[in-house]
């Protein structure tokens, strides 16, 4: 070994003794012939001190030394003076006295000090990501994505799961998102698609007897990126045989206490709480709610169809809602400008035409539609929405799925401006009962609220032949601080069922066969009760960290718009190539 400690190793224990280290010149002060810098790799620093003075013969390499040069020194550990030791360092009390130095590669001026106060904008950082990985914070990520990844293998294998790896290249079976195709260049003509994940593969392990599985699974979805989502992705996957929908949960809420514990030295009570998806909706609007605060969605429909306001009115008539959230104290914290603007234009966003307002003023509704309310009506709103002095109150009138997507964005909003919930708390739980289809309307058809190999819920199978968008899927999410950490069901095991399945969403016998007939035969050979779950490993190390960018806890992660800054993938290829794979482009210039 080039270095017999590493940079974040040495204490007062080893005062006196002759150390070797290695790692990149952090920081570099010259104070009248005596030289510190403070030498890193990712255990660590520890200061470094050359009297060039006592050793001519290192005297002009260490003068030259700059940022993120790699150098080998080699020297005694000495005590710092009193006085002068770092408590931000763990090496702080001591410094390495230098006796020889060998410089092993000079670096070019940095276009960013790793370490430096000031992070440069995410494409320079991504397009030298080899420097932004020196970064503590960075490798620090990188460090528990590491542990966290060592706690679910061990906690797996100690339930007799067993990791069993699916393949890269497969079949294009699409729904969902957009496939990543890979051309063949041995069957002209044909295309592999990379996994969006291992659903069928994992199935099948079940039809093959082998009962429970787990995987770190790389997955791939061609889809619209933002801060928490990436082309290329990490599951931790798993599937169990012979059980039921609460089996699978409970093995989950034993993983999630774990991580927890592993990672955050905290003891989580179990079970993990359950909520319904339509609890979810009206309480929250939204599948996925932020639980780390409160500001519940309030119906005012009974009185809102009594007013004079013409809006609130014909939203009732038509059948639709009017819902609330009450903002505490938060009438003097948002302007008209910001509400008649900001807030307007980010409802709008989800397809609500306005957003209605009061402030409770002396006991009553201050606002400019506040006329067309009476004085009972007013107070009937106010006991409702828990008014007080001083509350701002918020309310959108359209649709449930309108109402429900807007509200939802205001509350994120208003708990992130007015720091409504601790950063640092996990408030973990399920979502039930999803429905098993949605409508489309465009093409008169279901389509897969999930995907179409969930189970019916064992309460809802007398609806599918006559109630489909009545039937609940016996599906879950496992939610965390609003994001979805983890998505499930229970299977299809039956190949009738999944037939009716098939035929709700207008997919035939024909196509049936043609896009799953390899999984559809499975069926047919004994399949068991079996299903599982897909835990999001990126987004777990990103909420854990305290983030809310997933790049920053994968090692070379691609842009929002699926680019390589670094490598800059993707890439034309050579005309060859492109000729073996039989294909042609049709490049728009």
């Amino acid at each position: 070994m080039l270095r017999t400690r590493t940079c974040g190793e040495l204490r007062t224990s080893h005062v006196g003794e002759t150390a070797t280290l290695c790692g990149w010149v952090d920081k570099y002060r010259d104070h009248a012939g005596i030289v510190f810098i403070d030498l890193r790799d990712r255990y660590g620093k520890t200061q470094i001190k050359f009297d060039l003075a006592d050793n001519s013969e290192i005297q002009e390499l260490a003068r030259h030394l700059r940022y993120e040069d790699v150098i080998q020194v080699t020297g005694e550990v000495v005590a710092r003076p009193a006085g002068l030791e770092n408590p931000k360092l763990d090496t702080g009390s001591v410094e390495l006295l230098v006796r020889d130095l060998k410089v092993l590669n000079k670096s070019k001026t940095p276009p960013f000090e790793p370490d430096g106060q000031s992070v440069p904008n995410e494409d320079i950082r991504l397009k030298h990501r080899y420097i932004d990985l020196r970064r503590p914070s960075i490798q620090q990520n990188l460090i528990l994505r590491h542990r966290l990844t060592k706690v679910v293998r061990d906690y797996f294998d100690k339930l007799d799961f067993l990791e069993i790896e699916t393949p890269m290249l497969g079949r294009s079976t699409p729904e969902g998102a957009r496939d990543y195709l890979v051309p063949s260049r041995v069957h002209e003509g044909t295309f592999y698609a990379l996994p969006q994940s291992p659903q069928l593969y994992k199935q099948l392990l079940m039809v093959a007897g082998f009962d429970r599985y787990m995987q770190i699974a790389r997955c791939f979805r061609d889809e619209d990126l933002r801060a928490d989502r990436q082309p290329e992705f990490t599951q931790i996957d798993v599937e169990m045989a012979f059980v039921e929908r609460d089996d699978i949960l409970n093995v989950i809420d034993g993983l999630v206490a774990e991580m927890i514990q592993a990672i955050r030295g905290e003891q989580f009570q179990l079970p993990l709480r359950r909520y319904t998806h339509a609890y979810c909706l009206e309480n929250y609007g939204s599948d996925k709610p932020d639980m780390r605060f409160g500001m519940q969605l309030i119906d005012i429909g009974d009185i809102a169809g009594q007013c004079e306001f013409g809006v609130f009115k014909q939203t009732i008539a038509a059948g639709n809602r009017v819902r609330g959230i009450n903002v505490k104290g938060g009438a003097d914290k948002y302007s008209r400008r910001i509400l008649d603007v900001d807030m307007k234009a980010l409802v709008a966003d989800y397809g609500a035409k306005g957003l209605a307002y009061f402030k409770v003023t002396g006991g009553k509704l201050e606002s400019s539609i506040a006329k067309f309310f009476t004085d009972e009506q007013q107070q009937a709103i106010i006991a409702k929405m828990g008014g007080e002095e001083g509350d701002l109150l918020l309310y959108v009138a359209d649709t449930f799925k309108v109402s429900s997507s807007a509200l939802s964005a205001v509350r994120n909003r208003i708990a992130r401006e007015q720091k409504l919930f601790d950063p640092n708390t996990m408030e973990v739980f399920w979502v039930l009962d999803f429905p098993l289809f949605t409508w489309n309307d465009d093409e008169k058809r279901f389509d897969a609220e999930h995907h179409p190999f969930c189970s019916i819920h064992p309460d809802d199978e007398q609806y599918l032949a006559t109630d489909p968008g009545r039937v609940r899927a016996s599906s879950y999410d496992l939610i965390c601080n609003g994001y979805e950490a983890a998505s499930g069901s229970v299977r299809i095991h039956d190949p009738k069922i999944q037939q009716r399945v098939f035929e709700l969403m207008n997919i035939s016998n024909e196509e049936a066969e043609q896009r799953f007939g390899f999984f559809l035969d499975a069926l047919r050979y004994g399949a068991p009760p079996h299903g599982g779950i897909a835990l999001g490993l990126d987004r777990w190390v990103m909420m854990f960290t305290g983030g809310d960018n997933i790049r920053d806890v994968i090692a070379f992660p691609k842009t929002q718009k699926a680019a390589d800054q670094m490598t800059g993938a993707p890439s034309e290829v050579d005309a060859r190539q492109i000729r073996d794979l039989h294909i042609k482009l049709d490049v728009k210039e």
